[in-house]
């Protein structure tokens, strides 16, 4: 069996970072059944373009592979019914919506605790449940910049910067994640269960980590570094070859510097300024132009050989393409493959979290109320049924 083979987790999400949390259950083998709302279209972000047709696209099929659908109106009676019955054998309810809806819908554990005691319900939302944020929609980007993240990336000279990716909604997804397995747990081991109310804002403030640290205890700014150094540790940061190739050396440990002493062969780089972590963070304006200087005599690639053969960290700044054929070329199981009907054969980046030897089996992310027959025959509703809920609008 798969590890999460016994789990079944009813999730009311959409677009990224709820999505993105439990593909990551869903490729370890839990029953993740999407809830769709069909006066809307479904998940969203089926409808994100580039290269999207009918209802998919290859930002929704990125997010929801391994998964079954269903697609309910929980504001009528009868999808309502059908809804609660699906509660009843789950183990997690799990939404990503604006704060106040999780209460609107009524799937928190004081409207869910009658039909299934054990459930647990796990809201991620832009603010959380509660105060006045709850009322507010919000997105990555809106994060990375309320957060402060946006204020220490990219370079002084020019404006603040945001991640190249949704780090936010990819970060609050496994966060949440982590609180479904944690909270199932719990539910089982004390036969109740309860809510979860995680906020993406808080997600985002939380990996402010040791600058958080640093800045709460003592006379610390943080700031936009140029060409992305370290706060603290030189060298660590993006270099130049002499062709404009740009590469990282991160000297994390004191063995690190001496190592690429060693491999520049430059007498300079042996000056007590910098023979240790303090004292080359305080003679950084002289030794970054010296290393600038060595750098600039040959390849960014020949650095990269010299200070990898040496044991130093480094490694070139890659483009994305360069990166998808690398793995191409050396068959990474990271690439994976699934069929689609429109789109073909489509090649996709798997999660990286793999229990035991056996990679996760792929299947394509499901249409939109693809599997509902398959879902309502295991909740025991019988043809007849299913035609009484059709033609009342349960499922739109």
């Amino acid at each position: 069996m798969k590890p999460l083979a016994d789990i079944r987790i009813v999730a009311v999400e959409q677009y990224g970072a709820g999505p993105y949390g439990s593909l990551y259950l869903a490729d370890l083998g839990a029953d993740v059944i999407k809830v769709e709302d069909p006066s809307s279209g479904g998940d969203i972000s089926r409808y994100v373009p580039p290269f999207q047709q009918g209802t998919d696209s290859l930002f929704y099929e990125t997010f929801n592979r391994n998964k079954r659908s269903i697609s309910l109106d929980l504001h009528s009676p009868e999808g309502r019914s059908v809804f609660e019955r699906l509660v009843g054998t789950a183990d997690a309810v799990y939404s990503n919506l604006r704060g106040d809806v999780p209460a609107q819908l009524r799937i928190r554990y004081e409207d869910l605790s009658d039909i299934n005691p054990q459930v647990v319900c796990v809201s991620l939302s832009g603010y959380g449940a509660t105060g006045p944020g709850s009322h507010t929609p919000g997105y990555d980007y809106i994060f990375q910049a309320t957060s402060g993240w946006m204020s220490i990336t990219g370079d002084p000279a020019g404006p603040p910067s945001k991640s190249g990716l949704s780090l936010v909604d990819f970060s609050g997804g496994v966060v949440a994640a982590f609180t479904v397995l944690a909270a199932i747990h719990a539910a089982r081991r004390d036969g109740h269960g309860g809510d979860c109310d995680l906020s993406l804002n808080d997600v985002a403030t939380s990996l402010l980590t040791y600058e958080a640290t640093w800045a709460l205890n003592r006379d610390w700014i943080p700031q936009r570094r140029e060409r992305s150094a370290h706060p603290s540790l030189v060298p660590f940061q993006a270099f130049s070859g002499g062709d404009g190739q740009w590469f990282i050396v991160a000297c994390a440990k004191e063995k690190f510097w001496s190592s690429t002493v060693a491999a520049l062969d430059d007498a300079r780089l042996l000056s007590e300024d910098f023979k240790n972590f303090e004292k080359r963070r305080q003679s950084k304006s002289e030794l970054i132009p010296i290393l600038d200087e060595i750098f600039a005599t040959a390849p960014g690639a020949h650095w990269v050989g010299v200070l990898g053969d040496a044991g130093v960290p480094v490694g070139e700044v890659r483009s994305v393409k360069e990166v998808l054929q690398d793995l191409e070329q050396t068959g990474s199981d990271l690439l994976i493959e699934v069929e689609h009907e429109e789109f073909g054969t489509i090649k996709e980046i798997r999660t990286p979290v793999q229990v035991g030897d056996e990679l996760p089996e792929t299947r394509r992310a499901p249409r939109l109320h693809e599997h509902g027959a398959e879902i309502l025959a295991e909740l025991g509703y019988q043809e007849a049924d299913i035609q009484e809920l059709t033609a009342a609008g349960a499922f739109g």
